[in-house]
C-alpha cells in the first residue's frame, strides 16, 4: 500500500519536472508567517467578497487538500501554525494550476496571494500564483492523526513534529524556558561560560561515565558527568559568577527521568552560600513558568503545584522522621537494615548506613513532596564537595529541591578547604582531581553552587511524564 502510495507522488514529480518545474526547488523569501498574517487579520471585519489590497507571500509543508474540480482548500502549515489556502484555475492560470494536480500532502509550496474570510469566517489566502519548494516522497502519518506508536514518535521525531501541535508547543515552551533563564541570570550580573565536554578525570558527580580514547593524545578520555570543577576553577580565577547551561552524560539506566544525555543549568557566586543559592532557585524557577506561562501557579498530573515563593525548607533527618516515625540518625546498621526490610527497600548497592539511610529517603519521603520543598543539610558521607555546618562537621550545607516526588535541583555551599577536599576524594576511593585540589590550593572563596536539571523542569512546566517527552531526540534502543 505504501510503496502505491510513493509510486503516485514518484509519477507526480515526473509530472512537475514535465511542466518545467523543479521538484526540490530553491530560496523563497516570504514576506509573511502564518503568525503574521493571523495578528494582522485574525480579527479584522472583512465584507462578502473583501479580500486585500495587499498582496502576501507564504511558504509551508501541505497538511491537507480538499479538492472540488477546478478548485482546491489546501492547508499550509509552518512554524507558526496553519493557514488555509484557496486554489481556483481561474485565478492562478492553468499552468500553475497543473502546478497543484502535482501537489500531495506533506509537500512544500509558497503562494502569493490576496487575504480574505469564508463564509465560516475562516482566515484564507486565496492563491494567485504557486510555487513549487520540495516533494515530499513518502506519505505523512495516515489521515493526519498523528503517530500512535510511542517508539516510533521518538524515532522519527519530524514525523512527530508535524503532526502534533502538543509537541511543537512543548518544544516552544522549553526554547522560552531557557531564554528566561539566561535573561535572569544575566541581569544579575553572572557570566556565561563554556567548559569542557571531554575530561581527563570524570568527577564533579557520583555517576557512570562514558568513555572515549583520544587517538592523538593517546590517552583515555571521560564524556562530562558535570561541570562542576572546571566551573569551580573559574571562581578561583576570580569571575564570582559564572554559569553554564551544559549537555552532561551519565552511563546509567533510561527512565521517565533519565536519559543518558541530558541538560543542565549550573550556577556558581562567589561569597554566597547555600542559603542564599535557595533564595536564587526559589526565583530563577518560579520566573522560568511566569515567563514560559504566565502564571506561577501550574499543574501536573492533575495535581496543582504552586511556585509562589518562599518555598518550604525542611532538614533531611526531621523529614525521614516525619515520614517513617524513627530517628534514623541515632539507629545502627543492623536497625537500619532490619527497617529497610520491613519497607521491602533495596540496599544491595549500599555500602556504608548513610547509603542505606539515603535509599529510605528516596523510597519514603521523595514521593510525599509535592509541593516546592527544599531538604537541607545532608549527611557529609554523601555530600563529597559540600561545606560542613560550623556546629556538626558531620552534617554539610546543602539542599536538593523536591516538586511532584522528584529531585529538580542539588546545591551546597562548597567545600573550598583544599585539605579537606583531598580527604574527602581519598575517602571516595578512586582517582584524585589533583588540578582541581591545585586550583583549591591557590585560594577560592566562599561560593554558593546550584545545578538544576533543565529536561526535568521542562517536564514539570508542560505537565510531561517522560523525559524523551521534552528532549527532541531521546537515546533508544536499536530498532529490531
Amino acid at each position: 500500500m505504501e510503496e502505491d502510495l510513493i509510486n503516485d507522488r514518484l509519477k507526480k514529480l515526473e509530472g512537475l519536472k514535465a511542466l518545467g518545474i523543479e521538484p526540490f526547488g530553491r530560496k523563497f523569501n516570504a514576506t509573511h508567517s502564518t503568525e503574521d498574517i493571523l495578528k494582522k487579520y485574525g480579527e479584522k471585519e472583512f465584507k462578502e467578497n473583501e479580500e486585500t489590497e495587499e498582496d502576501v507571500s507564504i511558504a509551508g509543508r501541505i497538511t491537507i487538500i480538499r479538492g472540488h474540480g477546478k478548485a482546491a482548500f489546501v492547508n499550509m502549515q509552518d512554524r507558526f501554525g496553519k493557514i488555509q489556502i484557496y486554489i481556483r484555475k481561474d485565478f492562478v492560470g492553468e499552468e500553475q494550476f497543473k502546478i497543484y494536480e502535482n501537489v500531495d500532502m506533506g509537500d512544500f509550496i509558497a503562494v502569493t496571494g490576496s487575504v480574505f474570510k469564508t463564509h465560516t469566517g475562516e482566515l484564507t489566502i486565496k492563491a494567485k500564483k504557486i510555487f513549487f519548494l520540495a516533494k515530499s516522497l513518502r506519505p505523512l502519518p495516515e489521515k493526519w492523526h498523528g503517530l500512535k506508536d510511542v517508539e516510533t514518535r521518538f524515532r522519527q521525531r519530524y514525523l512527530d513534529f508535524i503532526s502534533s501541535p502538543d509537541v511543537r508547543k512543548i518544544f516552544s515552551l522549553r526554547t522560552k524556558i531557557l531564554r528566561s533563564i539566561r535573561e535572569f541570570l544575566d541581569e544579575k550580573g553572572y557570566t556565561e561560560v563554556e567548559t569542557p565536554m571531554l575530561h581527563s578525570i570524570s568527577g564533579g558527580a557520583a555517576a557512570e561515565p562514558f568513555k572515549t580514547f583520544h587517538n592523538a593524545l593517546s590517552m583515555e578520555l571521560y564524556l562530562r558527568i558535570a561541570p562542576e570543577l572546571y566551573l569551580k576553577r573559574l571562581i578561583v580565577a576570580g569571575m564570582e559568577k559564572v554559569y553554564e547551561i551544559n549537555r552532561s552524560f551519565r552511563n546509567e539506566g533510561i527512565s521517565t527521568r533519565h536519559n543518558p544525555e541530558f541538560t543542565m543549568v549550573e550556577i556558581y557566586t562567589a561569597y554566597a552560600d547555600y542559603n542564599d543559592v535557595m533564595d536564587l532557585t526559589e526565583d530563577l524557577i518560579s520566573n522560568a513558568a511566569l515567563k514560559a506561562l504566565g502564571t506561577k501557579k501550574i499543574t501536573f498530573d492533575s495535581k496543582e503545584i504552586d511556585l509562589e515563593t518562599p518555598w518550604k525548607r525542611i532538614p533531611y533527618y526531621q523529614a525521614l522522621k516525619e515520614a517513617t516515625g524513627k530517628d534514623l540518625i541515632v539507629l545502627s546498621e543492623p536497625e537500619i537494615r532490619d527497617y529497610t526490610k520491613e519497607q521491602n527497600i533495596n540496599i544491595q548497592d549500599c555500602k556504608t548506613k548513610d547509603e542505606m539511610v539515603n535509599q529510605i529517603f528516596e523510597k519514603l519521603v521523595e514521593p510525599k513532596l509535592i509541593q516546592p520543598t527544599f531538604v537541607i543539610d545532608y549527611p557529609v558521607s554523601i555530600s563529597p564537595l559540600a561545606k560542613s555546618k560550623r556546629d556538626n562537621p558531620e552534617i554539610v550545607e546543602r539542599f536538593e529541591l523536591f516538586i511532584n516526588g522528584g529531585e529538580l535541583a542539588n546545591a551546597y555551599s562548597e567545600l573550598n578547604d583544599p585539605i579537606e577536599q583531598r580527604k574527602r576524594f581519598e575517602l571516595q576511593g578512586g582517582t584524585i582531581d589533583e588540578d582541581f585540589v591545585l586550583a583549591l590550593e591557590h585560594g577560592m572563596p566562599p561560593t554558593g553552587g546550584l545545578g538544576i536539571g533543565i529536561d526535568r523542569l521542562v517536564m514539570l512546566l508542560t505537565d510531561s511524564k517522560s523525559i524523551r517527552e521534552v528532549i527532541l531526540f531521546p537515546q533508544l534502543k536499536k530498532e529490531k
